[in-house]
């Protein structure tokens, strides 16, 4: 017997269900004991859904459609970015600082102009200095976006979070570069980040006198997170800015013994034929190497312990590798299509990697990368976009995740996800955030008492 699709042919990437009832009968009239169903899953349409555009325009068109996400989608009060598209009034402290510099990218763009980017950006940094609360200087995680108050991440992470700190420090800074000219409007945001950026604790964070910083601290829970800030991870950026604050820094014992481990974040095995300087065995989820270096620039920085170029790179080529040798055999798992970090997954969240591999692949991962391994980020963007772009392309950029296993489709859109593929393809093109970060007097010279060489410092 033969089965024919009404339509000719099944659509790509669909589940059908063939159903064979014991009604039916054979030519000699036997019948089924029981009816049949069959569960089935068509390949891949490879087929390009979208014209296909020159690499400059795709990349363009990509930070163009993501930065909606900041600029359509941003908190009507408070100007902040919501952590994702179903949020509300939760509004997200680190998903704001890359929303900002996502912000001074698309005026490098056309996207928006200098005028627009300053008001919005005005608004939150107003916001912040005002409104929000703060706890030793930091942020929390989370905060209603109307009334900045803390909305608990959990039930004793109700708190300063100073990596999410960080991540918005380093947005302002960079934007407090960007906007140099003299005009009293930029003067005046300048002054305004300066006074948020200088008030932040960071030796506070020390627990006393520990030559390590911790992540958390609240009010009423005290140090009860109990979590040590320690490499190799996305938290560089933290101690960068411990070291360069202007009233609160560091020593550098503290970031030896605490960031370092006194060099126990070396790992410098090989992993599928790339050799791993910094971190846990296969390199772990890729936004460990993509968030502090959107404003961080690895290109010709060094110290006693790796050049960072060559760290990101590797844990680049690693991720890329693993998805394309595909030990575990997930369906739809290539050179092109690849990418392992934290994420949205079917009923949850997970930090995907080489050695947490639950079949889902991020598109932020691989596009992130772009600085680091641009032919293979920009074959996964080409297949993303013009392969799967009728599933994952809407109206802010790419979707969280996807797993082409069971075809889910994440309907979600997260700040800290949409955020670094706008900043990093800018890097690639421009390296305008890199330049406006490191041309900061204090972090040059936060960096060159941590130990740091670069042409920038």
């Amino acid at each position: 017997m033969n089965l024919q699709p009404e339509a000719g042919r099944l659509a790509g990437l669909e589940q059908y269900t063939i159903t064979v009832s014991n009604a039916l009968r054979s030519k000699k009239g036997g019948a089924l004991t029981d009816a049949v169903q069959l569960r089935i899953i068509t390949q891949i349409d490879s087929t390009r859904k979208f014209p296909v555009l020159s690499d400059d325009s795709l990349l363009t068109l990509v930070q163009k459609q993501t930065f909606r996400y900041f600029w359509d989608f941003g908190h009507p009060v408070s100007g902040m970015a919501r952590e994702r598209n179903t949020s509300g009034d939760l509004v997200t402290t680190g998903g704001t600082g890359f929303g900002v510099m996502a912000m001074i990218a698309a005026v490098n763009r056309g996207f928006i102009t200098r005028q627009q980017a300053l008001e919005r950006i005005t608004t939150v940094v107003d916001f912040l200095q005002h409104k929000a609360q703060r706890f030793k200087g930091a942020y929390p995680h989370w905060l209603n976006g109307i009334s900045g108050v803390v909305i608990p991440f959990s039930a004793n992470d109700n708190g300063a979070d100073l990596v999410e700190t960080s991540f918005l420090a380093m947005g302002l800074l960079s934007a407090r570069q960007f906007f140099s000219q003299p005009a009293a409007a930029e003067t005046r945001l300048r002054d305004s980040i300066n006074a948020i950026v200088d008030s932040i604790q960071w030796n506070w964070f020390r627990r006393g006198s520990e030559d390590v910083l911790y992540w958390h601290w609240s009010p009423d829970k005290g140090w009860v997170m109990n979590l040590k800030i320690q490499g190799w991870n996305e938290c560089l950026i933290t101690y960068v800015l411990a070291a360069s604050s202007k009233h609160y820094a560091i020593p550098l014992s503290v970031y030896q013994k605490g960031w370092t481990r006194d060099g126990a974040f070396r790992n410098g095995k090989t992993f599928l034929g790339t050799i791993l300087p910094l971190g846990s065995d296969m390199g772990g989820p890729l936004f460990l190497s993509q968030y502090s270096f959107l404003g961080i620039n690895p290109n010709g920085l060094s110290d006693a312990f790796t050049n960072y170029k060559t760290q990101q790179v590797a844990h680049s080529l690693i991720n890329q590798a693993y998805c394309r040798q595909n030990p575990q055999n997930r369906w739809g798992y290539s050179d092109s299509c690849w990418g392992l970090t934290a994420s949205d997954i079917p009923g949850g969240y997970t930090a995907s990697s080489p050695t947490n591999d639950v079949g889902v692949i991020a598109p932020t991962a691989a596009i992130s990368a772009m600085p680091f391994v641009p032919q293979e980020s920009m074959k996964a963007m080409r297949f993303f976009y013009e392969v799967l772009g009728d599933k994952i392309w809407k109206e802010y950029g790419f979707t969280d995740a996807f797993r082409l296993s069971d075809l889910w489709f994440a309907g979600s859109f997260l700040a800290i996800d949409q955020g670094p593929q706008i900043i990093m393809i800018e890097n690639y093109r421009s390296g305008l955030l890199w330049q406006l970060f490191t041309s900061c007097p204090e972090v040059k010279t936060g960096m060159k008492q941590l130990g740091f060489s670069a042409p920038y410092l």
